[in-house]
This record gives C-alpha cells, sequence and structure tokens, in this order.
C-alpha cells in the first residue's frame, strides 16, 4: 500500500494490524490506540500529519516505522493544513457574531483532574443571555452533551480543529427553557429487587479507569453486543448523566447505586 503524509490511521489499521504496535511504538500519547472504542473514535479521522503533530514526532518517523511492514510512502504529497482538512466552514450566523456575544468555556482543565464538568456546563448554559453563544473548547466531539441539549431545544454547531481539538457551539431559541440534568433512577430500596431479579445473567466491565469520552463510548459499545435476555452491570466513578437519556431513548431501565466516592454501580437491563 502506498501512502502518504495525509493517509487515515484507520487505512493504515485495515492494511495491516501489525501496525497498530510500530505507530504506538512512536510516542506514549499513542498508547490510547490500544483501546478500540478510541481507534473507532479518532482513527478514521486522523491522519499521519496530523497523528505526528499530536505525537510530537515527524511525518517521517511514521514512514520510517512502517515501511518495514510493506507501506511505501510517498514523500512528494504534502500534507493537507489541519484546519482545511477537518474543520468545517462557520454557519453565517456565528462567522458574524459579535466577540461579546461568545461565552466560552474550556473544559479541558477540568477532565484532566478526572472531574465531570457538567455542573460547570449547566451554570455557563443557564447563564446565557439573548443572543449569547457558549462554545465548549474540547479535546473530543462532545456527542452525548449535544444530544441532550438539542433535546431541550439548543441548537449546535461542532467544529473539529484538529485531533485534539474541538469548539462545540451551543446557542437556544428565545422559548428554550433552563437545562436541568436528567435525574437518575437511584432508589436504594429498589437496587437490591432489580439486583436479585438480573445478578444471574450480567455481562460485568469497568470503565472507571478510562478517560472521557471512552466511559460512555465503551457502554454503548457493550450495550450494542450485549446477548438477550443478558444485563449490563457497569462500575463507574461517577453517575453518567450524559447516558440516561441515551438509555430511555432504547427503551432500557438501569438503577444506580452510589457506594462511594469514585464508586457507582449500575445496572442496565431490559424489563
Amino acid at each position: 500500500m502506498t501512502i502518504n503524509a495525509n493517509t487515515r490511521i484507520a487505512e493504515l489499521l485495515k492494511a495491516n494490524p501489525d501496525a497498530l504496535e510500530a505507530i504506538i511504538s512512536l510516542s506514549a500519547k499513542f498508547n490510547k490506540l490500544r483501546n478500540p472504542i478510541l481507534r473507532k473514535v479518532m482513527a478514521g479521522r486522523t491522519s499521519i500529519a496530523m497523528a505526528a503533530k499530536v505525537g510530537g514526532c515527524s511525518i517521517d518517523d511514521f514512514f520510517a516505522r512502517l515501511r518495514p511492514l510493506g507501506f511505501q510512502a510517498d514523500v512528494s504529497v504534502a500534507a493537507v493544513a489541519e484546519e482545511t482538512e477537518v474543520s468545517k466552514p462557520l454557519p453565517e450566523f456565528l462567522a458574524k457574531l459579535p466577540a461579546d456575544k461568545l461565552v466560552d468555556l474550556d473544559v479541558r482543565p477540568v477532565i484532566e483532574t478526572g472531574k465531570d464538568p457538567l455542573n460547570a456546563i449547566i451554570n455557563k448554559v443557564n447563564s446565557l443571555e439573548t443572543g449569547q453563544v457558549l462554545r465548549i473548547i474540547n479535546s473530543f466531539e462532545p456527542t452525548p452533551l449535544v444530544h441532550l441539549l438539542g433535546k431541550q431545544g439548543f441548537v449546535a454547531f461542532v467544529d473539529t480543529i484538529g485531533p485534539e481539538l474541538v469548539h462545540a457551539y451551543f446557542y437556544r431559541n428565545a422559548d428554550t427553557a433552563l437545562f436541568t440534568a436528567p435525574e437518575p433512577a437511584t432508589a436504594s430500596g429498589d437496587w437490591e429487587e432489580v439486583w436479585n431479579r438480573c445478578k444471574d445473567r450480567l455481562i460485568t466491565i469497568d470503565v472507571r479507569a478510562l478517560e472521557m469520552p471512552l466511559p460512555m463510548h465503551t457502554i454503548l459499545e457493550a450495550l450494542e453486543n450485549l446477548p438477550a435476555g443478558k444485563a449490563l452491570f457497569v462500575h463507574h466513578k461517577r453517575i453518567p448523566v450524559f447516558l440516561l437519556p441515551e438509555l430511555e431513548e432504547r427503551k432500557l431501565s438501569y438503577r444506580i447505586k452510589e457506594i462511594g466516592e469514585g464508586d457507582v454501580k449500575m445496572l442496565i437491563y431490559q424489563d
């Protein structure tokens, strides 16, 4: 296979699965690719040039590691600038938005500490004045948030600047109500009854060590592959608020039990 600076990582992995270890050997930042969910999310939209920038290595480093696997490098092809490769033009409304109408919230520092930025997002969303737009700066596309706010009347536009930089714009119509997070079903008296019904047919996953957005992606992937008649038992470190509307849409029931700080148990099952 002939490759160049703009070849997607997903194409390399499809052509030769051994490319995964070759890429990971280039930088510790690529260890995340070992997670199949993250590979699915990132590999299809990340080129060799983009990955090299993230990993702090060069395009030639990629070529050198991939040649022994049978890849032929075409060095005559220049890398396409990230902004023109992955970034979409802003809608006219956003492009002409006055600076004082744009409210920024960078959630990356919060996520890096292992905390959930939901409360900060709710506060910002509910403090928006007429005509203001919230721009959330993140390292991944906040698909669950887009879905959740969309149900409450917010319009969203997601601009992928690069593989680790995403701007998500949110604005609401005049008649949109304040944003309220879904209330999880956590009744402790009900937990034991549901647990006893499900305990002999559980598929268990642990997402506590995963970085966002992998916990939600991992849970949804597990649900897609859940055998008929089985229930999913999830070890989590927080209540996955963004997941709850997805479960309701899929007509799945759930129960949540908070054991302690950073230790939340969740049962997801079909009635």
